[in-house]
């Protein structure tokens, strides 16, 4: 019998991205069934969230995922463009977003399709690895989804046709994150309980276990 677990994960996490190649190794090894669940970064459900974290904190992240990346052997690098556009004199946000929303309307497509997990995994991949500039721009995209196993237009026609829709499964998504008793990303929920951060993951391992994870036959 396979368990599940849901994986509250975004786009423009840094964090989301180290954690993604080993949520697909676990999913690889253990009869588990990984439900990603995208939701909008902080810095757009809170636009001022960044503005009151303490002013070291953003030196330190960088930091601190350039060694997480280079521990893991990922490549790494910030996304050019950012996935949420900020203005660099003040650091506000503005409500005008020309990527975050399609991208995470595309993650709950490919959910929807059955093919989460691939498809933040390929995208993630190319938004975070220091090697591709444009990556919203010609084919990186399209190629992207196809080696998840989708196609990208049928997906944005999908979203083009109820976008509404796939936004209230993103607040929903976000609803459901804050009731497991987080707000970070990633989170992984498994029987209501929540394990927050990449650096949890063994953690989650060992409470999956103790309920009979199983590895692959």
């Amino acid at each position: 019998m396979s368990l599940s677990v849901d994986v509250f994960w975004s786009f423009r996490s840094p964090y989301s991205y180290l954690a993604t190649p080993r949520l697909v190794a676990l999913a690889a090894e253990y009869a588990l069934e990984v439900n990603v669940r995208p939701v909008l970064p902080l810095a757009v459900r809170s636009p001022d969230f960044f503005q009151r974290v303490h002013p070291l904190w953003p030196r330190y992240l960088l930091r601190d995922t350039r060694r997480i990346a280079d521990s893991l052997g990922i490549d790494y690098g910030w996304p050019r463009p950012d996935p949420v556009v900020m203005d660099p004199k003040t650091g506000a946000y503005p409500k005008q977003q020309p990527y975050i929303h399609r991208l995470t309307r595309l993650g709950v497509e490919a959910a929807l399709r059955e093919r989460g997990l691939p498809f933040i995994d390929e995208v993630s991949r190319i938004i975070w690895n220091g090697k591709v500039e444009g990556w919203h721009e010609g084919a990186h995209l399209a190629d992207a989804a196809a080696r998840a196993g989708l196609d990208l237009d049928a997906m944005e026609r999908a979203i083009a046709a109820d976008p509404d829709r796939y936004d209230a499964h993103i607040e929903r998504n976000q609803e459901d994150l804050e009731k497991a008793g987080h707000w970070g990303v990633p989170t992984c929920v498994f029987e209501g309980e929540p394990f927050f951060g990449q650096d949890r993951l063994d953690l989650l391992v060992w409470r999956m276990q103790q309920r009979g994870l199983l590895a692959r036959g």
